[in-house]
């Protein structure tokens, strides 16, 4: 079932996306009275699933969900219609209309996903509002387990203050900044401390594979017990939160795990709050240092519990553009962050970088409303950047020949262009292939 839920909003959000970028370029088209042959959800090659012509348009689904595409007549792009582009330039094509028009078309696309982002991150504002975490009241620090940060110098307890001296307000804010971070400022007993962060800092993180960076800690309390457990007598509600074990004060989760293995085949004395009142229980400890009981995370209770304060903030409609404004421009700030550190090869940032399997990863695994569309305007703005990266058969190749057309009056040989849309197109199936290879070979070394 948790895969039929990140299938479909992976498969949902693909879709939309492919299908407003072609838009973006089918209606340009259409105004500038340019042919278009052919508008595709996923790619047709030798079958598609459905096809429907409609005056002078194809329209149709592929069977091959790498994309999508709108054929233009007179233009040279991925299906190298040579024979079309050796018959003399009619009116309706695209190569007989003057450069300013057809750079309009060539910009349609990612000009609808940067509109699509900004309006999306506007209405998730206006229904959803903004919740976040202040980061200075979090109780106790963070918990670190992560190795990467380990070695790092990070313990756990310790609080975050600034990244590259930017001062944090927010939880959320940490993964906004890791990115490129040289230098975390901690606050550890009382005590400010800089932690220097490795060059390779990103690749290590890659290397290790797990998304678990700084996490909250959280007390221990109860959700359920099994009927398997030792403790399935033992009185315990949900709700129950367990302070202490033979005396010993636990307020965090993440010290259970020493204190068990001190305590395996034993049975001891728990404190437990419930309510507003501390009762004693008996538990037994398994040889495994287990209490065999299931936790419940409530981030009601723990706010109540003073574990951590929360923000919430709601927007009018009319704050939601101004608030969705700022979502979208730290959005694009963060991924061309995330780019340059990609293209440097110091970083290690570039093992990473994934393909459909990384993108179909990110979608929760049940299903939220409010999930799907900060992740489908991330991945629109993420779909506009990496097109209008100048590398011939993107739509920021054609942009870089007309805008040298324009600039320079002489227009590129087609023989050029062809050429041009070649090389780009080997460009294009070496970075899928190394990004979803990347996928492949994390799923079998992990």
């Amino acid at each position: 079932m948790e895969f039929v839920i990140k299938i479909s909003q992976f498969l949902l959000s693909l879709s939309l996306l492919i299908v407003l970028h072609e838009l973006g370029h089918f209606i340009p088209a259409k105004l500038f009275k340019t042919k278009v042959e052919k508008f595709y959800l996923f790619f047709d090659v030798k079958y598609s699933l459905f096809k429907k012509k409609i005056g002078e348009t194809v329209y149709g689904i592929g069977w091959l969900p790498l994309g999508g595409y709108v054929k233009i007549a007179g233009m040279i792009d991925e299906s190298m219609d040579k024979e079309q582009m050796a018959q003399p330039p009619q009116p309706w094509e695209f190569r007989s209309k003057p450069a300013w028009q057809r750079l309009i078309i060539m910009l349609g696309g990612v000009t609808v996903n940067f509109i699509l982002a900004y309006v999306i991150f506007v209405f998730v504002s206006f229904v959803y509002g903004d919740t976040d975490i202040k980061i200075d009241s979090l109780k106790g620090g963070y918990y670190i387990e992560n190795p990467v940060l380990k070695e790092a110098g990070f313990k756990t307890g310790d609080k975050v203050l600034a990244i590259n001296d930017e001062k944090l307000e927010k939880d959320s804010e940490i993964g906004q900044h890791i990115i490129g971070a040289e230098q975390i400022t901690i606050e550890r007993d009382g005590q400010q401390k800089t932690i220097n962060l490795p060059e390779n800092f990103l690749g290590q993180l890659s290397d290790e594979g797990s998304k678990n960076l700084f996490k909250y800690r959280y007390p221990f309390i109860v959700e359920s017990i099994p009927d398997s457990s030792a403790n399935k007598s033992a009185d315990l509600i949900k709700g129950d939160v367990i302070l202490s074990l033979n005396g010993k004060k636990l307020e965090y989760f993440d010290l259970f795990e020493n204190e068990l293995e001190n305590l395996k085949g034993q049975t001891i004395n728990a404190e437990i709050l419930r309510g507003d009142e501390v009762i004693e229980r008996s538990l037994t400890v398994n040889d495994k240092a287990k209490l065999n009981i299931f936790r419940l995370i409530d981030a009601k209770r723990f706010t109540e519990l003073g574990y951590y304060d929360v923000i919430r903030r709601e927007y009018s409609f009319g704050e939601s553009w101004a608030a969705g404004g700022i979502k979208f421009k730290s959005t694009i700030v963060n991924y061309f962050s995330q780019l340059k550190a990609i293209f440097n090869p110091k970083t290690g940032a570039y093992k990473g970088l994934g393909g459909f399997k990384a993108i179909y990863d990110i979608f929760p695994d049940f299903w939220s409303w409010e999930a799907f569309w900060k992740l489908t305007a991330f991945l629109s703005i993420m779909l506009a950047v990496l097109n209008l990266l100048p590398i011939p058969a993107l739509d920021g190749g054609h942009v870089m020949f007309l805008l040298y057309e324009m600039v320079s009056g002489r227009k590129p040989s087609e023989k050029f262009l062809e050429r041009a849309q070649v090389v780009g197109f080997f460009i294009l199936i070496a970075l899928v292939l190394f990004a979803n290879g990347n996928d492949i070979f994390k799923a079998i070394t992990r």
